[in-house]
């Protein structure tokens, strides 16, 4: 995978407050860190960051040049995304050396097309593995190309660029081939599914009825207030 540059300036604010200001001015709160060193608190540009990962994914690498002169190489270790904006609020870089082995998590691609009136389970969509950190692939490939029901395919299946060691165990299922219900299958299950949710009806109505009986109208069964006439 070839490296990204991307410009970053150190941070002096933290904690929530800080990063609040750090995202608003356009910048991804980051921390730079590994091989022993004090970890090093960026902010760094959000636009050209995004773009980036989007067209490299996650293990993208990262040639930053920081506005005090520091020039390292690191990939993301975590990237933390708000789960209703989908922004980018916090990200931890590991610092890595040209011929340095690292090991990460790679997505896995499936291929090809099963065999007719089949399903597939994706049973893991990423798979460790052990490269050069400045080739690190963007993806790995899984074919499934006419597997027919009962066709597993492991982690050892995965044919790997070179350079590559896979690091997961090599039973681990990456995607399993099953056979799909045939339509007297489908409306077997038709009656169950109605069934069940008429009972769910029942249930919600019989609540609310009961309910309703507890509720005492403001007033009733209170006692009557004694009159006074002058």
């Amino acid at each position: 995978m070839s490296e990204v540059k991307i410009s970053a300036e150190p941070r002096t604010e933290f904690g929530k407050g800080g990063a609040r200001r750090t995202r608003r001015a356009g910048k991804v709160p980051a921390v730079l860190y590994g091989h022993g060193e004090k970890p090093k608190h960026i902010a760094l540009p959000v636009r050209e960051f995004a773009a980036a990962i989007r067209k490299g994914g996650a293990n993208q690498l990262f040639a930053i040049e920081v506005s005090d002169g520091t020039q390292v190489l690191a990939l993301p270790k975590a990237i933390q995304r708000d789960p209703i904006k989908d922004t980018f609020e916090h990200v931890d870089l590991l610092l890595v050396r040209r011929g340095e082995k690292v090991t990460v998590e790679v997505p896995v691609q499936l291929t090809g097309e099963a065999a007719r009136d089949t399903l597939i389970v994706h049973d893991h969509d990423t798979l460790s593995v052990t490269a050069d950190a400045t080739k690190v692939p963007d993806h790995l490939e899984a074919s499934i190309d006419g597997a027919v029901p009962g066709v597993q395919v492991t982690a050892g299946d995965v044919e790997l660029p070179a350079g590559v060691e896979l690091a997961a165990d090599p039973e681990l299922p990456v995607a399993t081939v099953t056979a799909a219900p045939t339509a007297e299958q489908l409306e077997a299950t038709l009656p169950e599914v109605e069934v069940a949710a008429e009972e769910a009806e029942a249930e919600v109505g019989e609540e609310t009825t009961a309910a309703e009986g507890a509720e005492t109208p403001a007033g009733e069964g209170a006692p009557a207030e004694a009159r006074t006439e002058a």
